[in-house]
C-alpha cells in the first residue's frame, strides 16, 4: 500500500488541510493518508501549540468519516524535536511492506535543504508537493517529486487561532465537530 504522510502541527486542522489530502488521494498513486501530528516542528515556534494529544483528537474528529485518512501519533514517542528523516526511518522499519511518500506544500519543499539529512530523505523517499501561490519549485534536487495543483484556500491555523482569540466565528473554516470541540474546551483563548 502507498501511504502519504502529511506532517503538520495541525494547530488546529482545517478544511484547507482536508482539501489538499483529498486531492492527493484522488490524483496520485497514494492509497491512504496518515496525518502525522508533530509534537514540535524544529523550524517553528512552539509557544502557541495546543497539546499534541488534543491536536490529534481534533484531527481524528475531522477525518472520522473517511476510511482513506488516519491520524497518527507516531512522533509522540520519538525524540523531540521531530525530524522527518527519523520518523520515516522508524516507519519504514515498522511497516516494511508499505511505501511512504511525504506530502508537503511548495513553500516547505523550498526549505527542504534546511531539513536534517535532507539528501538521504530525498534519495530514499518520494514527495507529493502541492503548489502554493508565490512558491515555484525550480529545483527538485533529483528527488522523485510529483507536483500537484491542488485547490488552495488562503486559510491558516494562525488565522483560525486569531479569530478564536477575537471571539469570532470559525464556522466553515474547520469541520463542524472540530469547531464544536474547540469551543467547548475553550482552546486557543489564552
Amino acid at each position: 500500500m502507498h501511504i502519504g504522510l502529511y506532517f503538520g502541527s495541525f494547530n488546529p486542522i482545517h478544511i484547507g488541510h482536508l482539501i489538499v489530502a483529498n486531492h492527493v488521494v484522488n490524483h496520485t498513486e497514494v492509497d491512504k493518508i496518515w496525518f502525522v501530528v508533530s509534537p514540535h516542528n524544529p523550524l517553528k515556534d512552539s509557544h502557541s501549540l495546543l497539546n499534541e494529544y488534543d491536536r490529534l483528537h481534533l484531527v481524528n474528529l475531522a477525518i472520522e468519516d473517511n476510511n482513506k485518512f488516519r491520524g497518527s501519533n507516531v512522533e509522540f514517542s520519538l525524540p523531540k524535536p521531530s525530524y522527518t528523516i527519523d520518523t520515516l526511518t522508524y516507519l519504514t522499519e515498522k511497516f516494511p511492506l508499505e511505501r511512504f511518500s511525504v506530502i508537503l506544500g511548495a513553500d516547505s519543499f523550498q526549505n527542504i535543504h534546511r531539513w536534517k539529512n535532507f539528501e538521504l530523505l530525498l534519495a530514499r523517499y518520494s514527495f507529493v508537493v502541492y503548489n502554493r501561490q508565490g512558491f515555484e519549485i525550480e529545483d527538485t534536487y533529483g528527488a522523485n517529486v510529483t507536483i500537484l495543483d491542488a485547490p488552495l484556500l488562503q486559510i491558516s491555523s494562525t488565522y483560525i487561532r486569531k479569530l478564536i482569540k477575537e471571539k469570532k466565528s470559525i464556522k466553515y473554516i474547520v469541520p463542524e465537530l472540530v469547531e464544536e470541540y474547540i469551543i467547548a474546551n475553550r482552546y486557543y483563548l489564552k
